[in-house]
């Protein structure tokens, strides 16, 4: 059988309609392809890598982040009977069901994916509901607090190794730790420890495990720009990185206390950090 013609990438830009340094972020930055090379160093696409160029572009169509987009086309989406049947056992506050997805999904697919496309839209979905009335405000809690057990299970081990560490917290009176921990789970992927303070921190107590652990990073997390308020924050970026993130995090919010601020999902934070650690 003749060999499949494979083409540079120019000519796949052209084809697709997008430009070569698009392609070459595409590539180095998600993995998206993986061209073979020629004898002289040139990279060579092939047809499945086109159709690979147009599913990412429908995907970013959709409003899906780059990321997002990458992560769809890769492993392709999970079912959306999934999502729904989900988001119906939180509504029956039903664990066994919840948690017996949960595993199924994890089982099969990668914990960033499970997180980013199932986790957090379910959760959005039902934290958004018009009027929550009492069942809905509980039916919240009960999925938030499923869900943080089921991570925090993934978590395990996450402080050990010899790479940096980071000092995970919400500052006092932030109640909401979930994004904090799947950001720690993302940034063990970069080879990090990690060490999880939680919910409710005082910024003393920050301070003083900061420390003693004398982590490469401290991240605070919180849903509500006051929760920053604090000038005594500014102290936790002495000698380190310090980065905040999380609904609450603003240009403001991180200039006043001189911290970076981290924007996109978890997993998108913790490259970022990583990257700017590694600077």
């Amino acid at each position: 059988m003749p060999s499949e013609r494979r083409v540079r990438i120019g000519e796949l830009a052209r084809r697709t309609g997008t430009t070569p340094e698009l392609l070459r972020a595409w590539e180095q930055r998600y993995g998206l392809f993986e061209p073979i090379r020629t004898a002289a160093g040139y990279r060579l696409y092939s047809a499945s890598d086109e159709q690979r160029v147009r599913a990412m572009r429908s995907r970013l169509a959709e409003g899906l982040s780059a990321a997002q987009a990458a992560r769809a086309v890769r492993d392709g989406r999970p079912p959306a009977d999934a999502l729904l049947r989900l988001e119906e056992a939180f509504a029956r506050f039903d664990a066994t069901a919840a948690e017996d997805l949960l595993d199924q999904l994890l089982t099969a697919r990668p914990a960033e994916s499970v997180v980013l496309d199932v986790v957090l839209p379910v959760l959005r979905a039902v934290g958004d509901r018009p009027d929550p009335g009492d069942r809905e405000i509980a039916s919240e809690h009960f999925a938030s607090n499923l869900i943080s057990g089921r991570l925090r299970s993934l978590a395990r081990g996450w402080d050990l190794g010899a790479g940096p560490r980071a000092l995970l917290a919400c500052p006092s009176g932030e109640r909401h730790d979930l994004g904090l921990i799947a950001f720690g789970l993302a940034l063990r992927e970069h080879g990090w420890r990690i060490t999880l303070l939680g919910h409710d921190t005082p910024t003393s107590t920050i301070e003083r495990t900061a420390g003693t652990l004398a982590p490469r990073a401290v991240v605070l997390s919180a849903v509500v720009p006051e929760r920053f308020a604090d000038p005594g924050l500014a102290r936790l970026g002495l000698g380190r990185l310090l980065a905040i993130g999380g609904a609450g995090a603003r240009p403001e919010e991180a200039g006043a206390i001189g911290a970076l601020l981290l924007e996109g999902d978890p997993f998108s934070a913790a490259a970022q950090v990583a990257a700017v650690a590694a600077a």
